[in-house]
């Protein structure tokens, strides 16, 4: 047995030691007045009491039951036949054993005592009626008033004891259903309602989105879901972790459900985004409503002593106008509040059919990205970069290009963008590279042993660390010596994770592999960087280059530029020449290199390979 038992099990034994001691104390009673036979059968009773309060203490239930129960019976059979008889006192015990009986055994046992004693009584009418005993009905004296008054008192007792356990089951019951209601009530609200911020969840949302749609049926009125995310949240739990965050929201909360009316709902869908639900009757009622909310969001938060602030994207929908689904209004809204986003954040975006189909146009196009390496769809072309003054190819640019069955091109400014979001551009990076060092390697062998090749870099070629490695790979596939290799990265790429890049951009210097800066003049041209970083060579974006030639626009910022290259010994290459004026302007000012449509736009591998053939 178990040295801890369960509650049933204690509280059975208590009851079994409880009704010992009781009957032990009336038999000790009765002893006072009893004689002859009726002493020898009492004391043979309360031996076989201890005997049960012995298997008792020692959590031998079943035996101690049946001994008390077993030896109760037994005796009180003893002095009927002794006695009167069936019609003796000592009968009226046999309630109180059934009554034990209830109270300490299970259903077998019951039965199994209630079937003994009426075996008992059986047996006593029939050892009467046989004339095998002769009922002695004794004359009415004080002692018989002593035995009546035991049994009814351990009678009492034991259904005093019944009622009492019956009343705190009850009790307990009850209590135990309140219980369950409050959990169930407890449940219900969860299921319902944010454990972080006490706010509808979205299931709720849908519910009183559902109620307001119907009641603004009935009064004319208008619906709409404000979509609210926040900016730059993300780095509020990186920096001072995910409790802060999850203070702030708990604040935000706070903030905006007190500054909104009884008829707008606050509802948490998910992570850092929220709903507000509210019915209006002109459009610029919400454009209030959303400079408002963008006010508070904005606001400074005070975290854990740290002053914190962010700010939110809200997209707005309108129901009926843009449908009556739930769910399909939250994905439109969605559409909307990521084109705030796009379009600087810390505003608010209508909704309108556009943004569905640019939406699912760029859905499309990810769909196929995945695919479209293993289906050979990709073409990498390449753009020749020419000395100013000696007119020489040096470098070919390679630039990915997706053609269409149409025979039109899809933009690599669009599905590049599409190709970081979907994750796959480690992929498409890795193609690029393999199919340009052996582009590279091949017009080499050909012939054209100093030509080099220039590969651009996304910023998420860097995060696994594996760069350097997929490059050296590369090299050794195609025999390309890794100078004649030049990786292109933009300005920003120099401000994201500085140490993982700086270790990368080492190893791949260690390699000798040329660095260039790309796009240089349109982002944060931090010096700083250029001579951290080893940077070879700086690109000139094509925004100040183009408009060089015809209007000297831009001319002192790229003179500035030229100037501090040749400052820090580095090649420029100016990109976007069109014009023999731009170049010659270039070369004045002394660049080093360019590219553009003056010599040739970017051409497929065949194409340039009897280009430079014919002409370099």
């Amino acid at each position: 047995m178990s040295s801890k038992p369960d509650t049933f099990h204690e509280i059975r034994r208590q009851r079994l030691m409880q009704i010992g001691c009781v009957t032990a104390l009336g038999l000790l009673a009765a002893l006072t007045v009893a004689k002859s036979s009726t002493f020898t059968i009492i004391v043979t009773g309360l031996a076989s009491l201890v005997v049960s309060f012995t298997l008792s203490y020692k959590h031998k239930l079943l035996a101690a039951s049946l001994v008390l129960l077993g030896a109760m019976s037994s005796m009180l059979f003893a002095l009927a036949i002794t006695g009167a008889g069936i019609y003796d006192l000592a009968v009226l015990g046999f309630s109180g054993i059934i009554i034990f009986a209830a109270i300490l055994g299970g259903v077998a046992v019951f039965l199994a005592v209630l079937a003994w004693i009426i075996a008992l009584c059986l047996l006593m009418a029939w050892l009467t009626l046989s004339g095998h005993i002769v009922p002695n009905t004794p004359r009415l004296t004080w002692s018989h008033v002593v035995f009546l008054n035991i049994i009814l008192m351990v009678i009492g007792l034991s259904v005093y004891i019944l009622v009492q356990d019956i009343k705190r089951l009850l009790s307990s019951l009850k209590h135990e259903h309140k219980k369950v209601q409050q959990s169930r009530t407890r449940i219900q609200h969860l299921a319902h309602h944010d454990a972080l911020t006490n706010l509808p969840n979205r299931r709720c949302g849908e519910k009183r989105f559902a109620q307001l749609l119907a009641n603004c049926a009935n009064t004319n009125k208008n619906l709409a879901i404000l979509f609210i995310d926040l900016d730059n949240f993300k780095p509020v739990n990186d920096a001072l972790g995910h409790e802060s965050g999850d203070l702030l929201l708990q604040q935000l909360t706070h903030r905006i459900t007190s500054n909104l009316s009884k008829e707008q709902y606050l509802i948490r869908f998910g992570g850092d985004e929220f709903l507000v639900l509210t019915q209006f009757e002109h459009k610029e009622e919400l454009e209030t409503l959303a400079k408002s909310l963008i006010l508070h969001c904005a606001s400074t938060f005070l975290i854990r002593k740290t002053r914190v602030r962010v700010s939110a994207s809200i997209g707005i929908v309108q129901a009926p106008e843009h449908g009556i689904n739930f769910k399909s209004l939250c994905r439109k809204a969605d559409i909307a509040m990521y084109h705030a986003k796009t379009g600087g954040k810390n505003t608010f975006r209508h909704y309108d059919l556009a943004l569905d189909a640019e939406s699912e146009a760029k859905f499309t196009i990810m769909q196929r990205l995945k695919t479209a390496i293993a289906e050979d769809e990709f073409e990498v072309y390449y753009q020749p970069v020419i000395h100013l003054e000696t007119g020489k190819l040096e470098v070919v640019e390679a630039l990915l290009r997706w053609p269409q069955q149409d025979g039109s091109l899809i933009s690599p400014e669009y599905f590049i963008p599409l190709a970081e979001t979907a994750g796959i551009i480690n992929d498409i990076g890795l193609w690029v590279m393999n199919e340009a060092c052996l582009f590279c390697a091949k017009m080499r062998a050909e012939g054209f042993e100093h030509l080099r090749v220039a590969v651009n870099l996304s910023t998420l070629q860097f995060q696994d660390g594996k760069l350097p490695s997929i490059v050296e790979f590369a090299l050794a596939q195609s025999d390309l010596p890794a100078n004649a290799l030049e990786l292109e990265i933009t300005e920003s790429v120099l401000m994201d994770d500085v140490a993982n890049i700086q270790h990368q951009l080492d190893a791949l210097a260690s390699l000798g592999v040329n660095i260039a800066i790309d796009d240089f003049g349109t982002g944060y041209s931090n010096l700083s960087y250029l001579h951290k970083f080893n940077a070879q060579t700086l690109k000139i974006d094509r925004s100040l280059v183009t408009q060089l030639g015809p209007t000297n626009e831009n001319l002192p910022l790229v003179t500035a530029i030229i100037s501090m290259a040749k400052s820090l010994h580095l090649n420029t290459v100016a990109e976007g020449i069109e014009h023999e004026s731009t170049a010659a302007k270039l070369i004045n000012l002394g660049c080093t290199r360019g590219q553009g449509f003056l010599w040739s736009k970017p051409l497929p591998p065949d194409t340039l390979s009897q280009q430079l053939k014919s002409h370099y």
